[in-house]
């Protein structure tokens, strides 16, 4: 969906189902991070201001310090 672009709400209700099924906040944004390189900057930025805004409803602390 990263790659798609265009998928935000999608992408919106996968970054909650990732989290319900137990994969932290860091794992997703290092996933996202990861799209950067195939998908390219402006994609992934859209995908992680998604994420970003779905850690923020779900009272996630923000991701720090990607490895």
């Amino acid at each position: 969906m990263t790659a798609l672009g265009g998928c935000e709400i999608e992408l919106d209700v996968h970054v909650n189902a990732a989290l319900n099924v137990g994969l932290t906040a860091t794992e997703i944004a290092e996933a996202l991070l990861h799209s950067a390189v195939y998908a390219g900057m402006p994609r992934a930025i859209n995908a992680t201001l998604v994420a970003k805004k779905v850690f923020a409803e779900r009272g996630r602390p923000p991701v720090q310090n990607l490895s």
